[in-house]
């Protein structure tokens, strides 16, 4: 059986892997998916540490799940707005690389 350690080590490999990719990648559609992965790392932390803490009656502890539910439909609004300016400014500038994205202004 799987314990806390390995599930916070899988997520901290995600999270590591979608913060590399936000730094190195210039494509603003692989930062943006790699933004996404490191909140699926924080999600897979909080539901692994709500799984590893019992409540007093052996029950495991559930708020921690309950807060992924939040974290999802942020993600949700997020993906919805994100993609909407992504869209834009490929409408605007014709690029979809963070190199070429220096001002707001066009």
């Amino acid at each position: 059986m799987a314990s806390l350690h390995d599930y916070l080590l899988v997520s901290g490999l995600l999270f590591a892997i979608g913060l590399a990719g936000v730094v190195v990648r210039r494509n603003i559609i692989i930062v943006f998916m790699c933004l996404e992965l490191m909140l699926s790392a924080a999600n897979l932390s909080l539901v692994a540490f709500s799984r590893f803490n019992p409540t007093p009656n052996g029950l495991p502890d559930y708020q921690g799940q309950m807060l992924v539910f939040f974290v999802i439909t942020v993600a949700a609004a997020e993906v919805a707005v994100g993609l909407a300016i992504i869209v834009a400014l490929y409408r605007a500038r014709q690029t979809i690389h963070t190199d070429e994205l220096t001002s707001l202004k066009g």
